[in-house]
């Protein structure tokens, strides 16, 4: 049976556009554990950017971790949902340059998309927010004993 990865992702900007940066958290869908926490800071940027670069980061991780997986994305950005679903156009360049990366990351993968209220994603806001309070970027694993 292929492994189901869960990647919650978000992104902020204080000013939109403004101090700006992406979390992602990944987990096994089975136990539920947090596997990853990433924070991705983006710098000045608008808060769809810093959802792309949060989302980007997440499947970056989860694929590394176990590239056979399937991994369901889950955003509080209906936007990045959307676009990346192909049921909404990319008219900006910025967007176009960053769902061109995720797409090349995903291939031709089992990835899914899901929006969610954005109370259903605090881990990932909360390692949004510590990325912008930081102004850098970090990643903490924890090994589950199948990475």
């Amino acid at each position: 049976m292929t492994r189901r990865l869960v990647v919650e992702a978000d992104g902020g900007s204080r000013g939109n556009p403004g101090i700006a940066a992406g979390g992602a958290v990944v987990l096994d869908e089975v136990s539920g554990a947090v596997l990853s926490e990433i924070g991705v800071y983006v710098g000045i940027a608008s808060n769809n950017v810093a959802e792309y670069n949060g989302m980007i980061a997440g499947l970056e991780i989860a694929l590394q971790r176990d590239p056979a997986a399937s991994v369901h994305v889950r955003l509080d950005s209906r936007l990045v949902v959307e676009q990346m679903t192909g049921r909404w156009k990319i008219k900006h360049p910025d967007m176009q340059v960053l769902a061109s990366r995720a797409k090349a990351l995903i291939q031709d993968r089992d990835v899914s998309f899901e929006w969610v209220p954005r109370l259903s994603n605090k881990r990932a806001d909360a390692a949004a927010n510590e990325s912008m309070d930081r102004r850098e970027s970090f990643r903490r694993d924890l090994d589950d004993g199948q990475a």
